[in-house]
């Protein structure tokens, strides 16, 4: 048998012209190269006695290729190598551990201004990190090394949001308990994060499913007990009869459960509730103070919904046209609009909707409801969809003009928003007017634009307006002529007296669901009394109720948790009575820990406390938060809502947890090329695909594409445009790029640097793997320019090449324009830019003769916020036995900033004709004779007399010429 060495490297495409038999990956153990598809180098080439025919010239010749191709890497190393990073990081990072640099005491002293920066709450995962997640956490880190540098006591923590459904779920597919793989992806989580060099104080990690930590959130439950924010209500859930489960609302895709695709339907259960709903005003009122993105204020309003408007009444009317002592309540904020509503709409889940139906209509409906329960709230009220409902054979009296109106039954109404019940104007609700051109249902405009004319109407219009159509003597309201809001005051106060109806305040804020049918999450500390079940909240003193060791923890099936089956922690017995009682099995959900970790990072070890009120005072509230968009209603809205009832009971001393809110933009994967083909087979090109849904599609790659304009096309037939889309890294996908590849090739310093200078932080970029060479230029440049260039070998010089001299004021003016561009952009969260500005001094300062020992430093100090690693050694080769950490920051000295050169306007005969750049200190004689010299000016003095030259230094030269004479001008 004749094998290669291991060490061999070449493409794998080689290996196809060996027989199948021959071939034989091994990935490397030692090293994972970072390769766009992922693809690996290392290979084994065994030719094995089955491959007899093969001849060995093939052999040969392939191991030639090989040899060739070991070179290239070597050479592709030895580039990425160009300066010591696999050495310099892991010192580093053992030094800050060692010395626990980072790490903010308990004891501070508070005369010093405070900085607290927190990244959002990651949830471990067993994937790890990919390129994405670091985003953020490199601009936060930024901003705690650039704060600890200006005199800052700053609050820099790490922590997991480590119960909730994925782990669980992995549990139960695996049998592995959800504690051990927990644990086990924290560590993976923090390694990671470790490798990257970001200055999290370590000392004050936690986990939300440390007993420590959740014995805290089950007493803030006690204390929202207290209060009546908890409470328990049968609400509808979403049940999945086939996983025997209770699913929450993002489980749940298209009617069916995400995991397995079994059908959901929507079932009543009993279920502990927060009232949010309680705080519904003063979390909208106090978004109006924030420093937070407009987008994500504005989704929080939304979310609350907060509108004015009345609730009606419409009496139901029986067969025989007879009212019924039954009422239809609707809410509607367009009171006006009254007189034009010909049909009521109930939520299929209404509950009178069963003892109104007609006997003719009640099968259809009954079917309808059926299709209705299995749909999510999200699917119901999806704008685009086209509406379907059923009528119910039974009709409600209109008490504004008296005419009786059907009455249907439609899943875009919900029953959990407002009344469960809306009256449909179709006239004037595009909704409501796509329903009734359907159906064929009366349609009457009642409000007439202020511009416009009703008998002109062929859509539905939903402005405010003049009112038409809109009296009755029957009812004694007449609105006809009333503007719209006028109009609508007048019908509230004529419901309120007539005793139809009243005005109304309506939020689309539900109040949020608290239980889940989980093992995996935080206890609820109440037990229920045998004989009585009446809930009882666990002592405070007992806390924390713990989580009980279970081997079997998958559903029931029966819609209890699986914590029902931990007879012996489920059966107890009430301390006070001594009555026979049974715990609550189920768990909080996983948004609970994550509502107030922020607090416990203050204080995370204390243990008669959620926090010390003192800690909290001083470092609240977080003054940046970052984190994805993703997080902008449930997350942040919950916590606040935390926050305010915290507020309430005195445990906190600010309205709100977060001072600034920063979303961090999305990295997507490396592009992806696709091309379109027909029914045959054939590639066509993607300008001639009307719907590219209509087509399959053919991944293509990236070395068969080339940019031709501003498309993608074909190398091989630049006709075929192709299409050219980034997506989200997924593991579906094959996009993923692990940070522990990047950080191997290029070191993590590159990795946080061209992080931050793909873009502005707030937006979402592409991945490219071949961009971050160009930073991992830049500091492999400012390396050699500070150390000096390697021996053959590859060792660098010690110390540094530069010298104790004193700074030329070029020099001055390049360090002091880099420190006050840097100071500027990092403060205003624009790295990008820092990071240009720190190039720009690299190329000015490599064409000077001398490197003053003064200059770089202050240099080295701008550089480490972004890489510290880097940064670090510098400065220990430039003779400081410290960390640079707490070294104060560089400031800007205004003398330097003021510009050398200005912009000199030139105009001949009193008309400018273009500008000169001059020394401020510009004589005339100076300006004069670069004017000559400029391409554009001096065709209008060319063989021209200058009678005069009128200069203002530093403002403006004008040179009167006479036309006349044609003199040469002497080029000075």
């Amino acid at each position: 048998m004749l094998q290669t060495s291991t060490h061999h490297h070449f493409p794998p495409q080689l290996l196809l012209h060996l027989p199948l038999c021959s071939r034989t990956l091994m990935l490397s153990a030692h090293r994972r190269p970072l390769l766009r598809h992922q693809s690996c180098t290392h290979v084994r080439l065994r030719v094995s006695s089955c491959t007899k025919s093969s001849s060995k010239n093939t052999v040969t010749e392939l191991v030639k290729e090989v040899d060739g191709q070991k070179a290239n890497e070597q050479q592709k190393q030895q580039v990425k190598r160009s300066y010591p990073f696999h050495e310099i990081e892991p010192k580093w990072q053992h030094y800050w551990e060692e010395n626990k640099t980072f790490r903010t005491p308990d004891e501070i002293d508070t005369s010093k201004p405070k900085f607290y920066v927190l990244d959002m709450f990651p949830y471990p995962s067993g994937a790890g990190l990919h390129v994405g997640h670091p985003l953020g956490y490199t601009a936060t880190d930024i901003l705690a090394r650039f704060k600890r540098m200006q005199g800052f006591n700053v609050l820099h923590p790490m922590g997991w949001d480590a119960f909730g459904l994925p782990a669980e779920q992995y549990a139960i597919e695996t049998g592995t308990h959800p504690k051990i793989t927990t644990l086990r992806n924290i560590s993976r989580f923090r390694s990671q994060l470790k490798s990257l060099g970001f200055s999290y104080d370590w000392d004050r990690e936690i986990s939300t499913t440390e007993p420590d930590y959740y014995k805290w959130t089950q007493w803030i439950f006690l204390q929202l007990m207290k209060r009546g924010l908890a409470y328990q209500a049968e609400v509808p859930v979403n049940w999945c009869p086939a996983l025997g489960t209770v699913l929450a609302n993002e489980e749940v895709v298209d009617g069916v459960s995400e995991r397995g695709g079994h059908p959901v339907i929507r079932k009543p259960m009993r279920q502990w509730m927060l009232r949010i709903t309680a705080y519904a005003d003063r979390l909208l009122e106090d978004l109006d103070d924030l420093d937070w993105p407009e987008s994500i204020k504005e989704m929080q309003r939304n979310w609350i919904g907060r509108s004015e408007g009345a609730e009606l009444d419409f009496v139901v009317i029986n067969g025989n046209g007879q009212e019924e002592e039954k009422r239809i309540t609707v809410y509607t904020t367009r009171p006006d609009t009254i007189f034009g509503a010909t049909y009521l709409v109930l939520a299929p889940e209404h509950p009178i909707l069963s003892s109104i139906l007609s006997e003719a209509q009640s099968k259809h409906v009954e079917e309808y409801r059926e299709l209705a329960i299995r749909k999510s709230d999200l699917e119901r009220t999806e704008l685009q969809k086209e509406k379907t409902g059923v009528f119910t054979g039974c009709y409600a009296r209109n008490p504004a003009n008296g005419q009786d109106i059907p009455i249907w039954v439609a899943d875009y109404v919900l029953g959990s928003y407002g009344t469960g019940a809306i009256m449909a104007v179709p006239a004037h609700d595009t909704r409501d007017y796509e329903f009734a051109m359907k159906y064929s249902i009366p349609i009457s405009w009642v409000v007439k634009p202020d511009d416009g004319d009703c008998g002109n109407f062929e859509r539905p219009y939903s402005g405010e307006g003049t009112m038409i159509n809109a009296s009755s003597s029957e009812s004694g309201l007449g609105i006809n002529g009333l503007p719209s809001k006028e109009a609508a005051s007048r019908v509230i106060q004529w419901l309120e007296k007539s005793g139809n109806g009243k005005q109304k305040v309506n939020y689309k804020l539900r109040d949020w669901l608290f239980a889940r049918q989980r093992y995996w999450g935080e206890p609820i500390p109440v037990i229920f009394l045998d004989d009585t079940g009446e809930g009882i909240p666990v002592s405070e003193t007992e806390l924390p109720l713990t989580l009980p060791e279970l081997d079997d923890f998958t559903p029931t099936g029966t819609g209890e948790a699986p914590l029902s089956k931990a007879d012996s922690w489920v059966i107890t017995k009430d301390p006070l009575s001594g009555k026979a009682a049974r715990r609550e099995t189920n768990t909080m959900p996983q948004w609970a820990g994550s509502c107030w970790y922020y607090l416990r990072f203050m204080d995370p070890k204390n243990s008669s406390a959620l926090v010390d009120k003192a800690k909290e005072q001083y470092w609240s509230p977080v003054d940046v938060y970052v984190g994805g968009a993703e997080h902008a209603v449930l997350h942040l809205l919950y916590a606040r809502f935390w926050h305010k009832v915290l507020y309430d009971i005195g445990v906190v001393s600010t309205k709100e947890p977060f001072k600034c809110v920063i979303n961090q933009g999305i990295i997507l994967g490396e592009v992806q090329y696709t091309a379109c083909k027909d029914d045959k087979g054939n590639l066509i090109s993607a300008d001639s695909v009307a719907e590219l849904a209509e087509y399959n599609q053919e991944k293509i790659p990236e070395e068969k594409v080339m940019k031709y304009g501003d498309f993608f096309v074909l190398k091989d037939n630049p006709n075929l445009r192709l299409i050219a889309r980034a997506h989200k890294m997924s593991k579906s996908r094959g996009n993923v790029i692990n940070p522990d590849d990047v950080v191997l090739e290029y070191g993590a310093d590159s990795l946080r640097l061209y992080e931050m200078f793909m873009g502005p932080l707030r937006d979402s970029k592409t991945w490219n793997t071949s961009g971050i060479e160009g930073v991992h230029r830049f500091l492999a440049r400012s390396w050699r320019l500070i150390v000096g260039s390697p021996s053959p070998a590859g060792s660098y010089p010690d110390g540094t090449s530069t010298v104790d001299e004193k700074p030329s004021i070029e020099q001055l003016r390049s360090l002091h324009r880099c420190i006050d561009k840097v100071t500027e952009e990092i403060e205003g969260t624009r790295f990008n830019t820092g990071i240009s500005a720190m190039m720009e001094f690299i190329n000015a300062a490599y064409k000077w003769d001398k490197l003053p020992r003064s200059i770089i430093e202050a240099f080295v100090l701008l550089l480490s916020p972004y890489a510290p690693h880097m940064a670090e050694e510098l400065w220990s080769r430039l003779g400081h036995p410290n960390s640079l950490a707490y070294e104060p920051f560089p400031k800007a000295d205004a003398a330097y900033l003021k510009e050398s050169t200005v912009v000199l306007p030139v105009q001949i005969n009193g008309k400018t004709r273009g500008t000169i750049q001059v020394e401020e200190t510009c004589t005339e004689e100076e300006a004069f004779r670069l004017a000559s010299l400029d391409t554009k000016l001096s065709k209008f003095l060319d063989g021209k007399s200058i009678r005069k030259r009128i200069y203002v230094q530093g403002k403006i030269l004008n040179i009167v010429i006479d036309a006349q004479k044609k003199v040469k001008v002497a080029q000075q």
